[in-house]
């Protein structure tokens, strides 16, 4: 294809998978909705779930992925990874699927720039807590572009990261600017203990534990 050629083709991302199930995190938890996996992630977290979508995927045309969408015949949508903004056809993706009328919803690490995200999408955005092994690695400009729909979402791997998110949270006024939200780990924090921690501190935070996760265990497309 001449360069000419491939200027004119229609832009595409690359996709591990589009799947229907019900939100398992964040304030819409419980909400039916069309989730869209893109490929690649520059992070290597300790506890990640979805390595499956750091490689491979299928290229897809933007207006395919909208088509696909709208077949599930529901409103709200995510786009998640991998890490979305790795690639630079995230940002077209999300206006298009708001254009369309959907209800959108990022979920992404807080490491790349989320200033060019469309203003009418959600960002759950990541911040990476020491246990990760990828706290370096935090975009801490980004927390100036949170607005209300924003929520900002922190992995909790033991009581390191727990005093890490509290300190993070009083020091930038997390809470002022949206909803926080904390998740223990699957497997390495009990749940119950980091309510206890969040309750003894009256932290104004939003626990959670990951839904799809209690109805279907770590299953792929769920």
């Amino acid at each position: 294809m001449s360069k000419a050629a491939s200027s004119l083709a229609p832009p595409q991302v690359r996709v591990s998978e589009v799947f229907y199930s019900l939100q398992g995190e964040s304030s819409r938890v419980g909400l039916p909705t069309v989730f869209i996996r893109l490929t690649g992630c520059p992070l290597r977290c300790t506890w990640c779930d979805t390595e499956y979508a750091f490689t491979g995927g299928e290229p897809r045309s933007i207006s395919e992925i909208v088509e696909e969408v709208r077949k599930h015949g529901t409103r709200t949508v995510c786009v998640t990874g991998g890490e979305p903004l790795a690639q630079k056809n995230c940002l077209p993706l999300l206006t298009a699927l708001c254009d369309t009328g959907f209800d959108v919803s990022l979920e992404t690490s807080g490491a790349l720039d989320i200033g060019g995200v469309d203003p009418r999408v959600s960002r759950v955005m990541d911040l990476k807590a020491p246990g990760s092994g990828e706290s370096d690695k935090n975009l801490w400009a980004n927390i100036l572009h949170l607005r209300a729909n924003d929520e900002v979402k922190i992995v909790i791997a033991d009581r390191v990261d727990y005093e890490w998110a509290r300190t993070t949270i009083a020091e930038h006024r997390l809470a002022a600017r949206c909803p926080v939200l904390l998740s223990p780990v699957q497997g390495k924090l009990t749940p119950a203990d980091l309510a206890d921690w969040i309750l003894a501190d009256h932290l104004p935070v939003r626990f959670q534990l990951q839904l799809h996760k209690v109805l279907w265990g770590n299953m792929r497309g769920k």
